[in-house]
Formats: C-alpha cells, structure tokens, sequence
C-alpha cells in the first residue's frame, strides 16, 4: 500500500469560493447561511439556507466544451468548479500527466428537477385528466423535450463532467450514500491511489437541493431548523440545547489526492496525509441513527485500525454535526465509547454551524476543512453554540476558533439510512 498525499485543495462553499476564502471565513466564524434567492421561497415555511451565490464555473470550462453548460445541473458545474480549483492548487498540469493514471471519485445525491423547466414540456402532452396524449405531438418529432435533457439529471454526471473537462480517463466512480457520500468518496479515492490503480484522484463530494420540490420534501421529514425567529447565520448551532434541525446547505469540496512520494519529488505542498477509511451501516431505521452508536463506533474503529492508529493519538474530530438533537447526542455517545476517558479532552467542532449541511458534498467540504487544520494549525470553531447541551458534554470549541496542531485528525460523516463513514489524516 502507498501513501496518499493530499496536494490540492477546491472549496465551492457558502461562505466562500476556493480555499483561501473558505478557509478564512471557517476560522473567523463566518456563516454563509441567509435567505433562498434561487427562488421565491417567500411562501415556505423555511426561507433560510447555505446558498453559494455568484459563482461561474466557466474559467475552468474549455471552449470547445461551453456547449456542456446546457447539460450541466447545478451540482455539476460545483464539482467541475472545485475541481478546477483543486487541480489548480496542486501545480499538476494535466498536459504533462498520463490521463489514464488520473481518475475521478465523486459523492452526489439526488438531483432537483427544474419545473420552471419540464412544466412548458409536459403542457404540451397533458390532458385535462392528467394523463399524458403523446399524438398531441408532431409524428416526426419523438419527445416534447430537449434531446438531451435526462443528462442533466443523472447522479454520474457530476463525475462524468469533471473527467471530460480536465481528461482523466483513468477509474471513475460516483457514490450516493446519502450525507456520507462526499466522506466515502474521499476514503475510496484515497485506496484507488495507495493500492496503486492510479497516481492521482480527484474525489469529493457535490450536491445542490436548493430546489422547491425537495425544500418542501426536507420540510415535512421535519429535519429543518424552524427557528424563524432568530438571524438566519444563527440557526445552525450544533451540540447546543436549543438546536432543533440543520440548515439545507449546497456546495462542492474536492481533494487532489496523489501518491505521496511522487508528490514530494515533483516539490508538491503536502497539506496532510490520509492515512485510513472506515464504513458501516447501522441496520436500526431508515431516518434515525442508532442511539447508541454501534454503527458510527465500528466506522471510526474501522479508519483507525486501517490508519493503524491508536484512539490516544488522535487530536481533533471535525464532527458530521449537523444540528438535529439525534444525530449530535448519537455522535457524542459514539465519541464516548470509541476515546473513552479521553473523550472529553478531545476538541470537536462543526462547520455545519456556518454553512449548513450540504448533504452528499457535506463529508467532502470537512475533509478539505481537515486538511487545512492540520496544515494550518488551527481549529475552526461551532459557531452559535451558546447553550451547550448537557448530552453533548463534549469539547466542542465554541464561538471561536483555537490555535491548536493536532498531528492526526479525524473527521466523521452519518446519513439517511444508517449510512456511517471516518476519515484520518495526519499532518504532512
């Protein structure tokens, strides 16, 4: 097995587009969480989100590819984005590379549906009932709809689109587990490289649900903050007493990960090292986490054990924290049961608390987070915590962050249907 080197950083975030900006926003407790202007969300009961606003993923979009734009969902032109950003980071130029050693891992999810798009379509084979009179069409033309209107809707395409506009031909692969995709893209990139299948992966993790379809479906699971009341950057507070549901967040994290020697010979900047992977699946309900955290135990142990590293060494968690009481009490169990005694010394915080959760890019985003803390020596905070939950009776650094150099770090992801994924990297 080879070491994995993490040599290029791109961040499509909230509170920031690419590295530097995101980075700085984090460690200065700057939310990217205000109201929806995707769309008229003035009638809905939720009118707040982590929304990336003003970003244009042109500059990274060949001129004889601007024609992909038409088929591009809104996750599609994040992850395109972040990668360009990533690769840009890590010096690679794709020119000089063997494109059949270079591969693409994406985490994504499910895709929204643009009504404002398929209502014209559809008006012209509906019938007064409902149902659909394909006769209504012209006999020469097959389809009321654009020719190639499904590719903007399937969940490989974000994958797909990010290995055409940069040429990596080599393994390519899309992972939908829910909110720890972006996490399981990271730890699957990371073992295509150390087991030698390609030199470099792009991996990560990019999702956008910021849709009325799906705003609504999230409203009646009952996930959603509705703490209407408060600013909208001060309703995702993770580990805090008053939290009642997370923040629907979009956006695009993606890691250059690449053979560790071959990196420090070409004189890359080694941001951290992956060092192991773990998943599990709880097997307990389709939308609760298992209270005691069996699944989540066995996938943090499983990271650390292919880390070959022990709980005591571990220094920081940058925690799935995703503001809804059972998932942060079900993470502080699991803490608990995996750090032992140590657990409460353990600093543990959450981003989520400035850009709410991104659902399949969320894992992805933390991994880059994690990345910087161990480069830069610092430990971005849980914003809003304010009224620490007797429960969650962890050290969740509060407020502010911390100038803190943990040497290994770890970072944890859970999702719908029991689906629990870790992360360990070690600082270069």
């Amino acid at each position: 097995m080879r070491r994995v080197a993490v040599t290029g950083l791109g961040v499509v975030a909230p509170n920031g587009i690419g590295k530097e900006d995101f980075w700085d926003a984090c460690v200065e407790g700057r939310s990217g969480v205000g109201p929806i202007t995707t769309f008229d969300a003035s009638s809905f009961p939720i009118k707040i989100a982590g929304e990336v606003k003003n970003f244009d993923p042109s500059p990274f979009i060949p001129d004889s590819m601007r024609k992909s734009l038409k088929v591009m969902g809104r996750a599609a032109r994040f992850g395109v984005g972040a990668s360009g950003l990533a690769l840009q980071d890590s010096g690679i130029s794709m020119e000089n590379e063997n494109p059949e050693r270079v591969g693409v891992v994406v985490g994504t999810g499910l895709v929204p549906v643009d009504m404002a798009e398929i209502m014209p379509m559809l008006s012209r084979v509906m019938q007064e009932d409902g149902s659909f009179d394909l006769n209504k069409l012209d006999p020469n033309t097959a389809s009321p709809m654009f020719p190639l209107w499904l590719l903007k809707y399937l969940p490989n395409m974000v994958s797909a689109h990010i290995s055409m506009m940069f040429n990596a031909q080599g393994p390519n692969s899309t992972v939908t587990t829910a909110c720890v995709a972006g996490t399981q893209a990271v730890g699957e990139g990371y073992r295509l490289v150390a087991r030698g299948e390609a030199d470099v992966i792009i991996a990560g993790g990019s999702d956008s649900r910021l849709d009325p379809l799906l705003l609504m479906a999230y409203t009646s699971l009952g996930t959603l903050s509705r703490c209407c009341d408060l600013p909208p950057e001060a309703v995702s507070r993770p580990f805090d007493r008053l939290r009642d549901g997370f923040v629907l967040g979009e956006g695009a994290g993606m890691l250059v990960l690449e053979d560790y020697d071959r990196a420090r010979k070409r004189g890359a900047k080694i941001y951290a090292e992956v060092m192991g992977f773990g998943s599990s699946f709880d097997a307990y309900s389709i939308i609760k986490p298992d209270p005691d955290g069996r699944g989540a135990v066995r996938a943090i142990k499983s990271a650390l054990d292919e880390a070959r590293v022990d709980p005591s060494e571990v220094g920081y968690i940058n925690a799935h924290g995703t503001s809804t009481r059972l998932n942060d009490q079900m993470e502080t169990v699991a803490v608990k049961k995996v750090f032992g005694s140590g657990a409460r010394k353990l600093p543990i915080s959450s981003i989520k608390s400035m850009i709410g959760h991104s659902i399949a890019a969320s894992g992805a985003i933390e991994a880059v987070a994690l990345a910087m803390t161990l480069s830069e020596n610092v430990v971005p905070p849980t914003i809003n915590l304010r009224n620490p939950d007797p429960n969650c009776d962890l050290d969740c650094i509060p407020l502010n962050a911390r100038d803190y150099a943990p040497r290994i770090a770890l970072s944890t992801s859970f999702g719908f249907g029991g689906q629990n994924g870790a992360l360990v990297m070690k600082a270069a």
